[in-house]
């Protein structure tokens, strides 16, 4: 909740909607305050007669008079940046909604997720401090809406390979997997893309229905199965899952631009879509409280879990947290990465906080016993 208070939290000094800056203006000031992209075109009488001194106004359209007032307070004005096709100071995380806006009747090309990749693609070599500034403020908002979202919440990332596709028994056993992890009082956090990402978000979205609900969503969603070679296809199928069960499960999901012939998928209730591969990456294993199931999964996957590996062996972020990798085989034979994660472990704290697995229906059990 806001508060008045200049010298409170920097949390409680944020301003995220008009609900919130009225409730704040009718105590009197704004002093201290941060207001991020918040239409004020029509609160121009309020910021004329509150005080203002050290507030900041991120991407706020006002009056002109307002803002030279605000401005002439005290305050400073970071005016909306002209022709984005994002909002590089949002205040809140992305649905999946307003990510695929307009995709029924302009395709996917022409959706805000479509357009702010081919802005990041023309942007991202060219140099230009601007568009790199852009890109860094954007991060960051959506890092903070993440972790004002996700504050005393137990998380749970469930990481795997993005080629799993929709019809296949893995795919129904990351759903499976999700749904149980929420059902057990998780937030389940993914990369936000699909196959085994869009799997577990679909999970966590199936969890407050019966056991029927996902079994026949898995077979409507069998139709698309794949992004390639369509991705309105392939998310307008999610979208009528989602049309034939509304109000689901919540779950987040943690996609980004840098791979942009990934979709987000359409389960996820919160997305947190970044630029910068690196601390999407970093910051979805960090958040990941709860610990870490890795399903099956090729670069990406063995890239996360050396990741997450890294901060229990030092303990930089505290104490371990649990890691559980799926499939033997898999990840003894044709990538052998439990010989080397073990390896590490000995000796160390996080060596209770590790366990293999040979089929993704074990994991839940396995994550609790880790959790203790």
């Amino acid at each position: 909740m806001q508060t008045d208070d200049a010298s409170s939290t920097a949390p409680d000094r944020e301003i995220e909607s008009l609900e919130e800056f009225d409730r704040v203006v009718a105590r009197g000031t704004l002093a201290g305050f941060r207001v991020q992209s918040v239409d004020l075109t029509d609160r121009t009488s309020a910021l004329l007669s509150t005080k203002s001194a050290e507030a900041v106004f991120l991407g706020c359209p006002m009056d002109p008079e307002a803002a030279a007032k605000v401005r002439a307070g005290g305050a400073l004005v970071f005016p909306p940046v002209p022709d984005l096709p994002f909002d590089p100071y949002r205040g809140t995380l992305y649905s999946a909604a307003e990510l695929f806006e307009g995709l029924a009747a302009e395709g996917y090309e022409g959706t805000p997720d479509a357009l702010a990749y081919t802005w990041f693609q023309r942007t991202k070599a060219d140099g230009d401090i601007f568009g790199s500034m852009l890109r860094a403020v954007h991060d960051d908002a959506v890092s903070d809406a993440l972790d004002e979202l996700l504050v005393g919440t137990p998380v749970v990332g469930v990481m795997g390979g993005h080629a799993l596709e929709r019809g296949s028994d893995g795919f129904a056993g990351a759903a499976r997997l999700g749904r149980t992890l929420a059902r057990a009082g998780l937030t389940v956090a993914t990369g936000g893309g699909p196959g085994a990402m869009e799997a577990a978000n679909l999970g966590a979205y199936a969890a407050p229905f019966a056991d029927p609900m996902l079994d026949e969503a898995l077979e409507l969603l069998a139709k698309a199965p794949s992004f390639s070679p369509s991705i309105g296809g392939w998310a307008e199928m999610a979208f009528a899952v989602r049309e034939r069960w509304p109000e689901g499960g919540t779950s987040v999901g943690i996609p980004t631009w840098f791979y942009g012939h990934e979709p987000p998928n359409a389960f996820a209730s919160h997305i947190a879509k970044y630029f910068a591969n690196a601390t999407r990456e970093d910051g979805l294993l960090a958040r990941s409280t709860a610990g870490v199931v890795f399903l099956p999964g090729a670069a990406g996957t063995v890239q996360e879990i050396f990741d997450n590996a890294t901060p229990n062996y030092y303990e930089s972020r505290g104490e371990p947290t649990p890691m559980v990798l799926v499939d033997r085989d898999h990840w003894t034979r044709r990538l052998p990465t439990w010989p080397l994660l073990e390896a590490l472990a000995e000796g160390r704290p996080m060596k209770s906080r590790i366990a293999l697995v040979d089929s993704v229906d074990e994991a839940p059990d396995a994550l609790a016993a880790l959790r203790g």
